[in-house]
């Protein structure tokens, strides 16, 4: 019993070094890289404070209210830094969503491209400093469509 467990120790102490050994010497590439072109990342719009700044830096238009979009969030999260929240949407050919956080430092929390034929549905976690709206974005046949919630953070995630 005693050389089972020496031998399996062994193997995966071997195995480990082995991995070490090729990522060192490059021949696995440690980083990992979006299936999108990195030229598509949206970097200066998750530098943008401010919802609606944010919202026009990422899309280039103003976004209006719908009822077509269901958001389900908790209204009282217990921690900031994980509150779960997933965006659903009845709107007809839906190109992407986003998440934004309105008091965040950075607003833009998550942004989501959906390929054609795919279902509107985007499930994610997010850090919120403080209590707060959360936004969802949604992109159906060129123009920009939001939803709100309210969601009180009793600890804070960012920085708190």
């Amino acid at each position: 019993m005693i050389d089972q467990r020496r031998r399996g120790f062994l193997k995966g102490v071997l195995g480990a070094s082995v991995v070490g050994l090729t990522v060192g010497s490059g021949l696995i590439p440690l980083r990992a890289q979006a299936a999108a072109e990195v030229a598509n990342w949206p970097e200066t719009a998750f530098k943008t404070p401010g919802v609606d700044a944010t919202i026009s830096e990422l899309y280039g238009m103003e976004a209006a209210e719908s009822d077509q979009i269901s958001m389900d969030l908790p209204t009282i999260a217990q921690n900031g830094a994980v509150v779960p929240v997933s965006v659903e949407t009845t709107l007809p050919n839906v190109t992407a969503i986003a998440l934004l956080v309105a008091k965040n430092p950075n607003a833009l929390a998550a942004a989501f491209d959906i390929p054609e034929g795919t279902v509107p549905f985007v499930s994610n976690r997010l850090k919120m400093a403080e209590t707060t709206d959360v936004v969802a974005v949604v992109i159906s046949d060129g123009k920009a469509y939001k939803a709100t919630q309210n969601v009180k953070v009793t600890v804070g995630g960012c920085g708190g």
